[in-house]
């Protein structure tokens, strides 16, 4: 079966290892210079199921108010003129119920749970080398109130699988020397022990040259896709910038711009971009830097160690299609980055960037088919498409193979 995918980000190149691995004839169709430069060059580099949670949540709606009046919120929204922002709004704020908020949180983590073991697998079969730190994760605490109100948000995750340690200031600065200097300005923190690190597009770079390479899948770079061309139940081809390409089946996974193209064939997919800001900086020789991931649930700044790199990234804007920044976009960053890892990074030597997550309203992706029989959905990760990639390709892959995915869908199809 001749297959198009999409995107040749972390989560379409992906897809491709897994359908090629079933036997389809493979086409990465990606706009970009190069695989994994958008979304997945971005991230925290966290491949987190214990930070599975749910952003629409019974917080959410106060932190939204609270960016209006102009606060540092984690969470924030812009107001603009776009139809498209508020209708996905509305949808967003009923999700964010107490039952709703644990449903959806729960989804996700049986699905980034899966992801994890998906991945493992690929790596241990492909030998795929992407900077690699597998010694759990830290969500780390400044208030000794906040520190118990996080234990207990975590005991959702525990129950369901997720193996976690509290850790006292001590026990952080044991675990990573990088905290010792910087211990009383710590409360504790929340160790997940199965969470992991590492570089998603130096990944999806090898394993797409592993595709190219082993399993003779074709990767057009620098070809645009504009619309999709519709015959009755099916997708007969993709326009794009060189012309229309056709195939037996497409799966759509193009980040935010999913939902644009889908439009042009009738589906409308709740998908609206969150924007995220990234710094990544050259560690500093002789420095002090820290060995083992995490994220600060003060100021919800995320780290990660990438090779001889520091990657930090912070903050959701609600700002439309907007890839645009500024240098105060980057003062939670490095306010943080200052105060806790002074000594591990050159910091006149860092690279910036935007860029944006493909959100829907409930925070799951958007998996399988809808009204078009030969058209796949693999798109709408949010902030979790490095930990999710693996799991929702090895799904869509069975589906399009006419194998029963491993994994129960509720919860994960366009129609739910």
């Amino acid at each position: 079966m001749k297959t198009l995918v999409l995107g040749g980000g972390v989560v379409g190149v992906t897809t491709a290892y897994f359908l090629a691995r079933a036997g389809h004839e493979v086409t990465i169709l990606e706009e970009k210079d190069g695989l994994g430069l958008e979304a997945s060059a971005g991230n925290a580099g966290i491949v987190a199921p214990g930070h599975s949670f749910s952003w629409a949540s019974p917080a959410a709606p106060a932190m939204l108010l609270r960016s209006l009046r102009g606060d540092e919120t984690a969470i924030r929204v812009r107001l603009t003129a776009d139809p498209q922002l508020y209708a996905w709004g509305v949808r967003f704020l009923r999700e964010c119920l107490p039952a709703r908020a644990r449903r959806n949180t729960l989804i996700k983590l049986r699905l980034c749970q899966y992801s994890q073991r998906v991945m493992n697998e690929l790596v241990r079969a492909e030998g795929i080398d992407y900077h690699a730190v597998a010694r759990g994760a830290l969500y780390l605490y400044r208030d000794p109130a906040l520190l118990g109100a996080g234990i207990k948000k975590m005991a959702l995750l525990a129950e369901h699988g997720q193996k976690q340690e509290i850790l006292d200031p001590a026990g952080v600065a044991k675990l990573d020397p990088v905290f010792e200097p910087v211990r009383a300005k710590i409360a504790g923190a929340i160790r997940d022990l199965g969470d992991s690190s590492g570089d998603s597009r130096l990944f999806t770079e090898r394993l797409g040259a592993f595709c190219r390479d082993r399993l003779g899948v074709t990767i057009k770079l620098g070809a645009r896709v504009t619309a999709l061309r519709t015959g009755g139940d099916r997708i007969d081809a993709v326009v794009t910038g060189d012309g229309p390409l056709t195939a037996d089946s497409y799966v759509l996974a193009l980040g935010v711009g999913s939902a644009g193209v889908a439009r042009t064939a009738g589906v409308s997919l709740p998908i609206y971009p969150a924007k995220g800001y990234s710094s990544t900086f050259p560690l500093k020789p002789g420095g002090l830097a820290p060995t083992i991931p995490g994220v600060d649930e003060q100021w919800l700044v995320g780290w990660s160690r990438l090779g001889d790199r520091l990657r930090l990234t912070s903050t959701a804007e609600f700002a439309g299609y907007d890839w645009g920044w500024t240098p105060r976009d980057f003062n939670n960053i490095l306010r943080f980055a200052r105060d806790v890892f002074p000594d591990a990074v050159d910091f006149d030597r860092g690279e910036y960037r935007a860029c944006l997550r493909p959100m829907t309203p409930d925070g799951p992706p958007i998996l399988g088919l809808g009204r078009y029989r030969n058209l796949f959905f693999n798109c709408g990760h949010g902030h979790m498409g490095w930990t999710m990639a693996c799991g929702t390709a090895r799904i869509v892959a069975d589906l399009m193979s006419g194998r029963m995915p491993e994994l129960d869908l509720d919860g994960l199809t366009p129609r739910r």
